[in-house]
């Protein structure tokens, strides 16, 4: 079986690999006793993301000190509300060669992940020039799916769909005009609270409005 460390008291556990191959992406970062689903842990689950992915609340210059991996290139986004609808936050960071170039985040007092996952990405789009040649990474599938999938059959039908409304439609809009003024990007997804640097940067200053 598949060995992990665990990211709070640094002991090796094992998970069988059918449990990992079920969620794609996901790395286990807690054995039995530091389980965010066990009372007592300290932990909190977040309000959306991989399974078994915590909120750590960091600020970014924690995030900076504890993480160093992952791609060091691109746009990295990230948006959520806690609870869910409730309050939120989304945020972005453009890294060139591990340097930032620029950062980006803001607040809503009544809002929902969805829409903090998009407005990320229309931020992140809206900073770039439009012959950018950039990754703009999210970690939510449901909004690359729906910029790069779903958005532009629901146009060609006027912005109609079979199922009922389209959800965040105003913001949907607006978004799928922003990447297709930027054709030399693309969208790739990145696992939530892999330990990836910018990634955990993102998602800090997605909640930076919790910290005052």
């Amino acid at each position: 079986m598949p060995t992990f460390t665990c990211s709070v008291c640094a002991a090796s556990f094992e998970l069988p690999q059918a449990t990992v191959d079920k969620f794609p992406g996901w790395t286990p970062r807690f054995c039995r006793a530091h389980s965010p689903k066990k009372k007592g842990s300290g932990k909190a689950r977040k309000s959306r993301g991989t399974r078994g992915s915590v909120e750590e609340n960091l600020t970014t210059a924690q995030v900076l000190e504890k993480y160093t991996g992952g791609p060091q290139d691109g746009v990295f986004t990230d948006g959520s509300s806690v609870p869910n609808p409730g309050p939120g936050g989304w945020g972005v960071v453009w890294v060139r060669d591990g340097e930032i170039v620029e950062e980006r985040c803001g607040h809503d007092p009544q809002t929902t992940n969805n829409r903090m996952e998009l407005k990320a990405l229309i931020e992140a789009f809206g900073m770039l020039p439009e012959d950018a040649k950039v990754t703009v990474h999210t970690d939510s599938k449901l909004c690359l799916q729906t910029v790069e999938e779903w958005a532009p059959k629901w146009e060609s039908k006027g912005w109609t769909k079979k199922t009922g409304p389209i959800k965040n439609l105003e913001l949907v809009k607006e978004l799928l005009a922003r990447r297709r003024a930027r054709p030399g990007c693309k969208i790739q997804w990145i696992a939530a609270h892999s330990g990836h640097r910018w990634n955990e940067y993102a998602d800090s200053l997605s909640t930076n409005w919790q910290r005052g």
